[in-house]
């Protein structure tokens, strides 16, 4: 049978317990402006999200926009675009899927209809970054009127598609929406 102490904590028990508490608060605080220093600045967050007043934006024309470092595309679609990027079969696709974060399901596929907005399917908002390796494509160029990049020959179509070269992805399609008519805001 072994002895339980149940004799009383000593000044020195104490001490160490106080000791012990005062040094785990002074390394928290010493720790605490390394961590927080990690945390992305004021500037940085203000650009998670942008508004782009697009009310000049002709049909057939472009515009590149920048968000959070990287460029995004934001054109104006033709008709004969719209109807060039709607006749385009699923099967001709490179990447099956929509790459579109405005869309509630994931694996949605490619069509022209779900990599614009229902109601604006003339205005089309891309991250302008090439999904090979990381180029910025030229717009209105290469075999499918799209986005050409010239530094490995990916060719996207009208709708941003990937349809040749070693690209293995559509453009991607940031969130956004539009606030009225003429203003969509980015993130």
């Amino acid at each position: 049978m072994s002895a339980i102490d149940t004799s009383e904590p000593t000044r020195r028990d104490i001490l160490y317990i106080a000791t012990g508490a005062a040094g785990a608060v002074g390394v928290a605080s010493v720790a605490w402006p390394f961590i927080h220093q990690m945390n992305p600045d004021a500037s940085t967050l203000a650009l998670s999200t942008t508004e782009v007043d697009i009310a000049s934006l002709e049909p057939g024309q472009s515009v590149v926009v920048k968000w959070r470092g990287k460029p995004v595309f934001i054109r104006n679609r033709t008709e004969k675009e719209i109807e060039e990027a709607k006749s385009t079969p699923i099967a001709e696709l490179k990447d099956k899927a929509a790459r579109n974060e405005n869309l509630k399901d994931s694996a949605a596929e490619a069509t022209d209809a779900n990599r614009a907005v229902e109601g604006k399917e003339n205005i089309l908002l891309m991250v302008g970054v090439c999904t090979h390796l990381g180029c910025i494509p030229l717009g209105q160029q290469g075999d499918f009127g799209g986005w050409f990049c010239p530094c490995h020959g990916s060719h996207y179509d009208t709708a941003g598609r990937i349809r040749k070269g070693p690209a293995p992805e559509n453009l991607a399609i940031p969130n956004y929406e539009f606030i009225s008519d003429s203003v969509v805001k980015i993130g």
